[in-house]
């Protein structure tokens, strides 16, 4: 006798745009983004851990405001465990690009990546953007499923990976 599978684990965690207070714990959860899916970002653990805290802190501070770019962090106190970025497409303006969407290893599955793409989404349209974009590298089924799940379809396009050249990426684009 075979049982079902069970059930998806259904956990919280608050979700809200990334503060000034939050760069330490941002740059904790970057390294540990790089460390756990480096073909998905756009710079190494290196190069990342290289970078002095002002250097974060100022990201930070730039990201905590106005509709070019934004950034958010899933807090269930203590540590970050999850992230999603947005910024204002420089093609098209009513587009959002989603970017260095990552949820800890512990967290997936658990309904938090729905929770980060729709603050996403809310800011892009707060913004005056009812579109969202985002790239995934080819091969990254998981990923393209998860996204799927949220909304997004292949749009068919492919475009090089920014850093590996021998890489393809395909886009996926969704209402915000």
């Amino acid at each position: 006798m075979t049982s079902a599978p069970a059930p998806p684990v259904t956990r919280t965690a608050p979700v809200h745009r990334v503060r000034p207070q939050d760069a330490a714990r941002m740059r904790a959860l970057r390294l540990e983004m790089l460390a756990d899916a480096p073909l998905a970002f756009l710079e190494t653990v290196a190069e990342a851990a290289a970078r002095p805290h002002a250097d974060y802190a100022a990201r930070i501070a730039y990201v905590s405001q106005g509709c070019h770019t934004a950034q958010f962090v899933a807090d269930p106190g203590g540590r970050l465990v999850g992230h999603a970025g947005g910024t204002l497409s420089p093609d098209e303006p009513d587009l959002t690009v989603v970017y260095a969407v990552y949820v800890t290893p512990s967290w997936r599955g658990s309904g938090l990546l729905g929770a980060l793409i729709d603050e996403v989404a809310a800011w892009s349209r707060a913004c005056g953007r009812p579109q969202l974009m985002l790239e995934v590298v080819v091969g990254n089924d998981r990923a393209c499923r998860a996204y799927h799940r949220l909304g997004f379809t292949d749009t068919g396009v492919r475009v090089p990976h920014p850093k590996i050249p021998a890489l393809n990426e395909l886009q996926m684009r969704r209402p915000a």
